[in-house]
């Protein structure tokens, strides 16, 4: 195989801006960049996929093949704490026996703890790779996530409130599009930049105290647009105020751990409860004690942890009379349904906040 490598990774949010620029700016390989995932992305996905699966193995399935469509020879997959840490083996036999041909680097392999086992991963994408070129790419890569994820914290809270409709939108997509075209830490601080002071400067009209809904849960469903079908998007159309915790730079690059988070929640859980499950309960008191008006919990059809959350988020809108909408996506799932449920919960907190 020619050691110039046309890398590929599925579609996950908005981070795949942030893969490209480590790939291309730390090592010899170039990054394909494949669609956006539709509903053709879903159904080839769960076409080829086991039935009990959960969702998120049929979407990036699907968008895997879409990568190897539009041209990737290669394929790297990511690690998890949970069932995702073992995708990339039965991904890979599933896209093999499919008839395509390419490299499948899975890293699930490689993350060990050990720094010569990270190496080899690294080696696997570029074997000629300089070690200092790769780290200050991953570093500056890293922060174009933090950025992302700061633009689009601004962008749901106050989107729903612009003055004249489409002004947020156009931004959002004006600052993503130079994150995906950054070929330097200058050009990606420039866009960030720009990006704050374009939003800062939209005129909004919103309330002293607007509805304000937290959503919570599952880390690949609750942060992606495509698998919970625009739910943060939908929410900040109605007028509300939406926060999400869970994301990339919280979950990942500034988590003060389980063992922190878990002495504030200690009389709701005594355990670790899987990968996001003690953020998520932590994160749900903390929306709560701010006077949030709802929570909304995320998930994919089957993913364990997150169930095991249910009742302790049940006990938490018991103790702070605060209501709680259970959302469950899987490869079915409809935005009429999602609408008529949303349009509900929405109708349910606007009329208790006036009455409280």
């Amino acid at each position: 195989m020619d050691l110039h490598r046309k890398i590929s990774f599925p579609r996950i949010a908005r981070y795949n801006c942030a893969i490209k620029y480590i790939i291309e700016m730390g090592t010899g390989a170039s990054y394909i960049m494949q669609p956006e995932m539709t509903k053709r992305t879903m159904e080839i996905g769960t076409k080829y996929s086991p039935d009990y699966v959960c969702t998120p193995f049929k979407s990036s399935l699907g968008s895997m093949i879409e990568a190897l469509e539009a041209g990737a020879d290669t394929i790297l997959m990511t690690n998890g704490l949970c069932r995702l840490g073992y995708y990339g083996e039965l991904q890979e036999q599933i896209l093999r026996d499919l008839g395509y041909r390419f490299d499948f680097i899975n890293l699930s392999e490689y993350v060990t703890g050990k720094l010569k086992d990270y190496l080899k991963a690294v080696k696997r994408i570029d074997p000629k790779v300089k070690l200092p070129r790769f780290l200050l790419a991953l570093k500056d890569g890293l922060k174009m996530g933090e950025y992302v994820d700061n633009i689009t914290e601004e962008y749901y809270k106050n989107c729903g409130f612009e003055v004249t409709k489409g002004e947020y939108k156009k931004a959002f997509r004006q600052f993503l599009s130079k994150m995906e075209t950054a070929r330097s830490r200058g050009e990606m601080d420039a866009g960030y930049q720009a990006a704050l002071q374009t939003m800062g400067q939209i005129p909004v009209d919103k309330p002293e105290k607007p509805l304000q809904v937290g959503i919570l849960g599952e880390f690949f469903t609750v942060m992606d647009a495509f698998s919970n079908l625009d739910l943060e998007q939908h929410l900040a159309d109605m007028g509300v105020e939406v926060h999400r915790w869970m994301n990339v730079k919280n979950r990942m690059l500034h988590y003060s751990g389980e063992k922190n988070l878990n002495i504030k929640i200690r009389d709701l859980c005594s355990y670790e409860m899987g990968p996001t499950s003690t953020a998520n309960i932590w994160c749900a008191r903390e929306y709560a004690e701010q006077g949030f008006d709802g929570l909304i919990h995320v998930k994919s059809a089957g993913c364990t942890p997150e169930i095991d959350v249910m009742p302790v988020l049940q006990n938490i809108s018991a103790d702070y009379k605060i209501p709680v909408l259970y959302l469950t996506y899987d490869s079915q799932t409809s935005d009429v349904g999602l609408m008529t449920r949303l349009e509900a919960f929405y109708d349910m907190i606007r009329m208790r906040k006036r009455v409280l």
